[in-house]
Protein backbone atom coordinates (compact mmCIF):
# COMPACT_ATOMS: atom_id res chain seq x y z
CA UNK A 1 0.00 0.00 0.00
CA UNK A 2 1.30 3.63 -1.20
CA UNK A 3 2.47 5.42 2.01
CA UNK A 4 0.56 8.62 2.34
CA UNK A 5 1.02 10.90 5.25
CA UNK A 6 0.07 14.53 6.43
CA UNK A 7 2.37 16.93 8.16
CA UNK A 8 1.18 19.69 9.95
CA UNK A 9 3.78 22.00 9.96
CA UNK A 10 2.39 25.24 10.85
CA UNK A 11 -1.46 25.69 12.98
CA UNK A 12 -1.90 28.10 14.34
CA UNK A 13 -3.67 31.82 12.33
CA UNK A 14 -2.49 34.79 11.52
CA UNK A 15 0.33 35.12 14.81
CA UNK A 16 2.29 32.47 15.89
CA UNK A 17 2.31 30.94 19.32
CA UNK A 18 4.86 29.19 21.72
CA UNK A 19 3.24 25.95 20.62
CA UNK A 20 1.86 26.39 17.09
CA UNK A 21 3.63 28.49 13.67
CA UNK A 22 1.48 29.57 10.84
CA UNK A 23 -0.32 28.06 8.53
CA UNK A 24 1.55 25.24 6.44
CA UNK A 25 0.63 21.55 5.90
CA UNK A 26 2.36 19.28 3.37
CA UNK A 27 1.14 15.73 2.31
CA UNK A 28 4.03 12.79 1.86
CA UNK A 29 3.42 10.94 -1.37
CA UNK A 30 6.09 7.74 -1.88
CA UNK A 31 8.87 10.43 -3.21
CA UNK A 32 6.96 13.37 -3.31
CA UNK A 33 5.81 16.30 -1.04
CA UNK A 34 3.07 18.78 -1.12
CA UNK A 35 2.93 21.94 0.49
CA UNK A 36 -0.23 23.63 1.08
CA UNK A 37 0.49 27.53 2.54
CA UNK A 38 4.45 28.62 3.93
CA UNK A 39 3.84 30.54 6.81
CA UNK A 40 6.43 32.56 8.61
CA UNK A 41 9.04 29.42 9.43
CA UNK A 42 8.02 26.82 7.39
CA UNK A 43 11.40 25.61 6.56
CA UNK A 44 12.36 25.07 10.13
CA UNK A 45 9.16 23.23 10.56
CA UNK A 46 9.76 20.65 7.52
CA UNK A 47 13.46 20.33 8.38
CA UNK A 48 12.50 19.29 12.02
CA UNK A 49 9.85 16.94 10.11
CA UNK A 50 12.88 15.23 7.96
CA UNK A 51 10.57 15.86 4.76
CA UNK A 52 14.03 16.60 2.86
CA UNK A 53 14.59 19.46 0.02
CA UNK A 54 14.76 17.52 -3.15
CA UNK A 55 12.04 15.31 -3.97
CA UNK A 56 9.55 16.18 -6.30
CA UNK A 57 8.24 18.95 -4.41
CA UNK A 58 4.81 21.18 -4.83
CA UNK A 59 3.86 24.65 -3.18
CA UNK A 60 0.03 25.05 -3.34
CA UNK A 61 -0.70 28.92 -1.67
CA UNK A 62 -4.51 29.25 -0.59
CA UNK A 63 -4.41 33.08 -0.74
CA UNK A 64 -2.21 36.24 -0.52
CA UNK A 65 -2.10 36.80 3.46
CA UNK A 66 1.08 36.71 5.00
CA UNK A 67 0.56 34.09 7.14
CA UNK A 68 -0.22 32.02 4.48
CA UNK A 69 2.26 32.97 1.80
CA UNK A 70 5.60 34.91 4.05
CA UNK A 71 7.70 31.24 4.57
CA UNK A 72 6.89 30.76 0.61
CA UNK A 73 10.75 32.74 0.62
CA UNK A 74 12.44 31.25 3.29
CA UNK A 75 11.28 27.81 2.41
CA UNK A 76 12.90 28.12 -1.15
CA UNK A 77 16.01 30.00 -0.28
CA UNK A 78 16.70 27.06 1.84
CA UNK A 79 16.26 24.63 -0.39
CA UNK A 80 18.95 26.48 -2.50
CA UNK A 81 21.42 26.09 0.16
CA UNK A 82 20.96 22.61 0.29
CA UNK A 83 22.09 22.34 -3.27
CA UNK A 84 18.27 21.65 -5.02
CA UNK A 85 18.28 20.19 -8.31
CA UNK A 86 14.94 18.74 -8.96
CA UNK A 87 12.26 21.60 -10.39
CA UNK A 88 9.75 23.48 -8.15
CA UNK A 89 6.42 24.09 -8.52
CA UNK A 90 4.24 26.98 -7.18
CA UNK A 91 0.71 27.32 -7.53
CA UNK A 92 -1.43 29.89 -6.14
CA UNK A 93 -4.02 32.60 -7.16
CA UNK A 94 -2.85 36.15 -8.64
CA UNK A 95 -0.13 38.00 -7.27
CA UNK A 96 1.77 34.85 -6.43
CA UNK A 97 4.12 34.87 -9.75
CA UNK A 98 4.96 38.30 -9.25
CA UNK A 99 5.48 37.96 -5.91
CA UNK A 100 8.25 35.64 -5.83
CA UNK A 101 9.84 37.32 -8.74
CA UNK A 102 10.15 40.86 -7.16
CA UNK A 103 11.26 39.35 -3.67
CA UNK A 104 13.90 37.44 -5.46
CA UNK A 105 15.29 40.31 -6.90
CA UNK A 106 14.98 42.46 -3.93
CA UNK A 107 16.78 40.12 -1.39
CA UNK A 108 19.21 38.81 -4.65
CA UNK A 109 18.59 35.11 -3.63
CA UNK A 110 19.38 32.71 -6.40
CA UNK A 111 18.14 29.40 -6.61
CA UNK A 112 19.96 26.00 -7.69
CA UNK A 113 16.75 24.90 -9.79
CA UNK A 114 14.57 25.58 -12.22
CA UNK A 115 10.93 27.04 -10.57
CA UNK A 116 8.01 27.16 -12.25
CA UNK A 117 4.81 29.38 -11.38
CA UNK A 118 1.30 29.20 -12.29
CA UNK A 119 -1.92 31.41 -10.83
CA UNK A 120 -4.89 29.80 -10.25
CA UNK A 121 -7.65 31.54 -11.31
CA UNK A 122 -10.55 29.53 -11.57
CA UNK A 123 -12.19 25.80 -10.10
CA UNK A 124 -10.74 22.69 -11.84
CA UNK A 125 -7.91 20.58 -12.06
CA UNK A 126 -4.98 22.65 -10.80
CA UNK A 127 -1.66 19.91 -11.17
CA UNK A 128 -2.50 16.64 -13.29
CA UNK A 129 0.52 15.65 -15.42
CA UNK A 130 3.09 13.13 -16.26
CA UNK A 131 4.88 14.95 -12.73
CA UNK A 132 2.18 13.39 -11.19
CA UNK A 133 1.40 10.02 -12.39
CA UNK A 134 -0.35 8.98 -9.23
CA UNK A 135 -2.43 12.05 -8.20
CA UNK A 136 -4.24 15.33 -9.27
CA UNK A 137 -4.79 18.18 -7.22
CA UNK A 138 -7.84 20.48 -7.91
CA UNK A 139 -8.96 23.89 -6.73
CA UNK A 140 -12.51 25.13 -5.67
CA UNK A 141 -12.90 29.40 -5.07
CA UNK A 142 -13.22 29.81 -0.97
CA UNK A 143 -15.26 32.50 0.61
CA UNK A 144 -12.34 34.77 2.52
CA UNK A 145 -11.48 38.49 2.94
CA UNK A 146 -9.44 37.79 -0.19
CA UNK A 147 -9.21 36.04 -3.40
CA UNK A 148 -8.65 32.46 -1.81
CA UNK A 149 -8.75 28.73 -2.91
CA UNK A 150 -9.46 25.25 -0.83
CA UNK A 151 -7.30 22.73 -2.52
CA UNK A 152 -8.24 18.89 -2.95
CA UNK A 153 -5.48 16.31 -3.20
CA UNK A 154 -7.15 13.13 -4.99
CA UNK A 155 -5.25 10.15 -5.33
CA UNK A 156 -6.44 8.42 -8.62
CA UNK A 157 -8.09 5.01 -9.22
CA UNK A 158 -5.77 1.79 -8.39
CA UNK A 159 -5.79 -1.15 -10.51
CA UNK A 160 -8.08 -4.53 -8.47
CA UNK A 161 -6.20 -6.77 -6.61
CA UNK A 162 -3.56 -9.18 -8.34
CA UNK A 163 -5.16 -12.91 -8.50
CA UNK A 164 -1.84 -15.11 -9.04
CA UNK A 165 -3.71 -17.87 -8.83
CA UNK A 166 -5.92 -16.75 -11.80
CA UNK A 167 -2.23 -15.57 -13.23
CA UNK A 168 -1.03 -19.06 -12.71
CA UNK A 169 -3.79 -21.21 -14.21
CA UNK A 170 -3.75 -18.98 -17.59
CA UNK A 171 -0.11 -19.39 -17.97
CA UNK A 172 1.35 -16.56 -16.74
CA UNK A 173 4.79 -17.30 -14.37
CA UNK A 174 5.23 -14.70 -11.51
CA UNK A 175 8.02 -11.81 -12.95
CA UNK A 176 8.13 -9.19 -15.95
CA UNK A 177 4.96 -10.40 -16.96
CA UNK A 178 2.71 -10.24 -13.47
CA UNK A 179 3.84 -6.41 -13.83
CA UNK A 180 2.96 -5.87 -16.74
CA UNK A 181 -1.09 -7.48 -16.14
CA UNK A 182 -0.95 -5.32 -12.99
CA UNK A 183 0.06 -1.85 -14.84
CA UNK A 184 -2.92 -2.37 -17.37
CA UNK A 185 -1.08 -3.78 -20.34
CA UNK A 186 -2.11 -7.04 -21.84
CA UNK A 187 0.31 -10.02 -21.85
CA UNK A 188 1.04 -13.18 -24.05
CA UNK A 189 1.38 -16.43 -21.96
CA UNK A 190 4.12 -18.41 -22.48
CA UNK A 191 2.59 -21.52 -21.51
CA UNK A 192 -0.37 -21.44 -23.84
CA UNK A 193 0.94 -18.46 -26.36
CA UNK A 194 -2.53 -17.21 -26.04
CA UNK A 195 -3.08 -13.19 -24.74
CA UNK A 196 -4.24 -12.61 -21.72
CA UNK A 197 -6.05 -9.50 -20.45
CA UNK A 198 -5.50 -7.66 -17.12
CA UNK A 199 -9.39 -7.99 -17.00
CA UNK A 200 -8.77 -11.92 -16.27
CA UNK A 201 -6.59 -11.43 -12.96
CA UNK A 202 -7.02 -7.95 -11.48
CA UNK A 203 -10.50 -7.41 -9.64
CA UNK A 204 -12.48 -4.30 -9.64
CA UNK A 205 -10.54 -0.34 -9.21
CA UNK A 206 -10.16 0.72 -6.13
CA UNK A 207 -11.11 4.52 -5.33
CA UNK A 208 -7.72 6.35 -4.56
CA UNK A 209 -7.73 8.39 -0.68
CA UNK A 210 -8.79 11.66 -0.87
CA UNK A 211 -7.32 14.65 1.27
CA UNK A 212 -9.42 18.43 1.14
CA UNK A 213 -7.69 21.34 2.51
CA UNK A 214 -9.71 24.20 2.86
CA UNK A 215 -7.78 27.43 3.50
CA UNK A 216 -8.70 30.29 5.37
CA UNK A 217 -12.84 30.41 4.53
CA UNK A 218 -16.22 30.03 5.73
CA UNK A 219 -18.30 27.47 5.11
CA UNK A 220 -20.41 27.43 1.96
CA UNK A 221 -22.78 24.63 0.09
CA UNK A 222 -19.99 24.58 -3.14
CA UNK A 223 -17.20 23.75 -0.40
CA UNK A 224 -19.24 20.76 0.88
CA UNK A 225 -19.79 19.54 -2.42
CA UNK A 226 -15.63 19.71 -3.53
CA UNK A 227 -14.97 17.87 -0.39
CA UNK A 228 -17.64 15.31 -0.80
CA UNK A 229 -16.21 12.08 0.27
CA UNK A 230 -12.99 12.80 1.37
CA UNK A 231 -11.00 10.10 3.46
CA UNK A 232 -9.78 13.48 5.13
CA UNK A 233 -10.56 16.80 5.98
CA UNK A 234 -8.65 19.79 7.15
CA UNK A 235 -10.53 22.76 7.68
CA UNK A 236 -10.05 26.33 9.20
CA UNK A 237 -11.39 26.14 12.62
CA UNK A 238 -10.04 29.99 13.54
CA UNK A 239 -13.15 30.02 16.39
CA UNK A 240 -15.00 28.69 18.55
CA UNK A 241 -18.70 29.45 19.45
CA UNK A 242 -18.03 32.12 21.73
CA UNK A 243 -16.38 34.06 18.82
CA UNK A 244 -18.83 32.62 16.10
CA UNK A 245 -19.43 36.10 15.55
CA UNK A 246 -15.43 36.95 14.62
CA UNK A 247 -15.68 34.18 12.21
CA UNK A 248 -18.45 35.58 10.15
CA UNK A 249 -16.63 39.36 10.29
CA UNK A 250 -13.31 38.08 9.20
CA UNK A 251 -14.63 35.66 6.54
CA UNK A 252 -13.25 32.21 8.82
CA UNK A 253 -15.11 29.11 10.18
CA UNK A 254 -15.92 28.14 13.80
CA UNK A 255 -15.43 24.43 14.96
CA UNK A 256 -18.59 23.87 15.03
CA UNK A 257 -19.14 25.05 11.31
CA UNK A 258 -16.19 23.33 9.75
CA UNK A 259 -17.84 19.65 11.11
CA UNK A 260 -21.43 20.80 9.72
CA UNK A 261 -20.03 20.64 6.81
CA UNK A 262 -17.63 17.77 7.59
CA UNK A 263 -20.76 15.73 7.93
CA UNK A 264 -23.03 17.38 5.38
CA UNK A 265 -19.57 15.85 2.83
CA UNK A 266 -19.75 12.86 4.28
CA UNK A 267 -16.48 13.02 4.73
CA UNK A 268 -14.11 10.23 7.01
CA UNK A 269 -12.10 12.46 9.62
CA UNK A 270 -12.18 16.18 10.36
CA UNK A 271 -8.99 17.86 11.26
CA UNK A 272 -9.41 21.20 12.35
CA UNK A 273 -6.72 23.33 12.26
CA UNK A 274 -5.63 27.44 12.18
CA UNK A 275 -6.64 28.07 15.89
CA UNK A 276 -6.76 31.88 16.81
CA UNK A 277 -3.95 32.45 19.30
CA UNK A 278 -6.50 33.44 22.02
CA UNK A 279 -7.19 29.78 22.43
CA UNK A 280 -4.16 27.97 24.34
CA UNK A 281 -6.22 24.87 25.03
CA UNK A 282 -8.53 23.60 21.69
CA UNK A 283 -10.12 20.99 23.57
CA UNK A 284 -13.29 23.04 23.81
CA UNK A 285 -13.22 23.65 20.16
CA UNK A 286 -12.94 19.85 19.30
CA UNK A 287 -15.91 19.46 21.59
CA UNK A 288 -18.06 21.60 19.88
CA UNK A 289 -17.18 20.02 16.58
CA UNK A 290 -17.18 16.45 18.08
CA UNK A 291 -21.15 17.56 19.30
CA UNK A 292 -21.92 17.92 15.18
CA UNK A 293 -19.14 15.42 13.38
CA UNK A 294 -17.97 12.56 15.86
CA UNK A 295 -15.05 12.00 13.94
CA UNK A 296 -13.15 15.27 14.51
CA UNK A 297 -9.61 15.91 16.22
CA UNK A 298 -7.25 18.65 16.37
CA UNK A 299 -3.83 19.53 14.77
CA UNK A 300 -0.96 20.42 16.19
CA UNK A 301 2.65 21.39 15.25
CA UNK A 302 4.19 18.44 13.61
CA UNK A 303 1.42 15.72 14.26
CA UNK A 304 1.63 13.14 11.73
CA UNK A 305 -1.43 11.79 10.32
CA UNK A 306 -1.22 8.34 8.39
CA UNK A 307 -4.21 8.31 5.82
CA UNK A 308 -3.09 4.93 4.58
CA UNK A 309 -3.89 3.57 7.26
CA UNK A 310 -6.47 6.16 8.98
CA UNK A 311 -4.46 6.87 11.95
CA UNK A 312 -2.85 9.02 13.64
CA UNK A 313 1.05 8.97 14.40
CA UNK A 314 0.76 11.53 17.21
CA UNK A 315 0.55 11.14 20.78
CA UNK A 316 -1.19 13.99 20.61
CA UNK A 317 -4.46 14.50 18.80
CA UNK A 318 -7.09 16.50 20.53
Amino acid sequence: MTEIRIHFLGTSSAIPTRDRGLSCTAIQYENHVLFFDAGEGAQRQAIDSSLGFNKQTSIFISHMHGDHVVGLLGLMQTMAMQRRDKPLYVFGPKGIVEFVQFNQKILKFGVTYPVFGKEVVRKGIVLDNDKSPKYRVLAERSEHSTLSFAYLFEEKDKPGRFDTRSAIKLGVPEGPLWSKLQSGKEVVSPKTKKIVMPSQVLGRPRSGLKIGISGDTRPTEKLATFFRGCDVLIFDSTYGDQHAQNAIENRHSTSREAAKLAKKAKVKQLILTHFSARYTDVSELVSQAREEFRNTIAASDKMVYDVSSMSSLSEETS
